[in-house]
């Protein structure tokens, strides 16, 4: 773990000294390492900050805390995070109006419980373009409005002791500094004009939400998943934890790069169950949550591949265009 973390942080700013320090002069080799930066900051997002802020990367509670706060490095919000994916998405998987990962503008569907419109038709081709646009969302517009939401829900107090007025203080601050590091200082110190620099920085935020989208989307978006027809998650027909091994989809289990470089959340079902267990440890207790599953005659839904992953995602979304 320490060791991944290391390479994410390091592989995510050293090519941000190296631009600041004049070593990249050339546009095509500053839009390349704009796009490792993209690869990285996923990596960050993957490998160190979700474990620390679902609080199983230590026993430390000190360090989880110090490394959840890595977020905001890369332009994110820990109470958002917190909210909206512990709390939100992991009580209500799947389940409309209460997970905000199927909670999508209205030029996409990611639920059958959802109002379907003509566009829809054709988001199993667009959708990936827009997938790339999650992590700007958050950084420019959906950390400050969703904090305004959950304030109104009641959820700030119960995820934090500190208040809604600290947090918005908090985001403000770190999201100033952020656009000044990433924007403000490469335009001063060098040679590449401002709109270079904006668009680099656009680039390495879609590549970092493409990669984002295409590993979470896949885990929950599948022809597999039964999805709940209630509002507001009152009425589950189901207990918690059959309803987390029904909505949730594993893939590439024998990929071990990939299971790195993604922080096992290639092994959504363990994940779901177990989020406060390291996720280092998914691919050995995966053996044990698959027979018990079969012992409860509950689907262990796994898709052999990463690429067969994406494949039956998209049936989906085009499934939901359709119907």
């Amino acid at each position: 773990m320490y060791l991944k973390t290391f390479v994410m942080i390091v592989g995510y700013l050293a090519p941000y000294f190296l631009l600041m320090f004049g070593y990249i002069q050339n546009n095509w080799i500053y839009l390349a390492v704009s796009i490792v930066m993209g690869v990285f900051m996923a990596g960050i997002g993957f490998g160190v900050m979700h474990d620390a802020i679902h609080g199983s990367y230590s026993k430390n509670k000190r360090l989880n805390n110090i490394l959840g706060e890595v977020i905001n490095l890369v332009g994110g919000a820990a109470i958002n995070w917190k909210i909206q994916h512990n709390v939100l998405h992991h009580t209500y998987t799947n389940v409309e109006e209460y997970d905000e990962d199927i909670d999508s503008p209205s030029f996409l569907r990611f639920s059958p419980n959802s109002k379907r419109r003509l566009i829809h038709r054709f988001q199993f081709l667009y959708a990936w373009f827009f997938y790339g646009f999650l992590t700007l969302n958050w950084a420019t517009v959906s950390d400050f409005s969703s904090l305004y939401r959950y304030k109104k829900m009641g959820l700030i107090r119960s995820a934090s002791s500190r208040s809604f007025l600290y947090h918005l203080v908090k985001i403000i601050v770190f999201r100033s500094a952020y656009f000044i590091y990433m924007i403000v200082l490469p335009v001063i110190f060098t040679e590449f004009s401002l709109l270079a620099v904006v668009g680099n920085f656009l680039v390495m935020h879609w590549i970092a939400g493409f990669i984002l989208s295409c590993v979470f989307q896949p885990a929950h978006v599948m022809e597999s998943s039964p999805y709940s027809d209630v509002k507001g998650g009152d009425d589950i027909p189901n207990d918690w934890a059959s309803h987390q091994v029904m909505n949730t989809v594993n893939f590439a289990p024998k990929n071990r790069l990939l299971t790195w470089y993604v922080g096992g959340l290639n092994y959504q079902v363990e994940h779901h169950l177990f989020p406060s267990i390291c996720h280092i440890h998914y691919s050995k207790i995966s053996r044990i949550v698959k027979a018990t599953a079969e012992e409860f005659n509950l689907p262990y839904n796994v898709q052999p591949t990463f690429r067969s992953a994406l494949w039956y995602h998209m049936k989906m979304l085009k499934q939901l265009g359709r119907a």
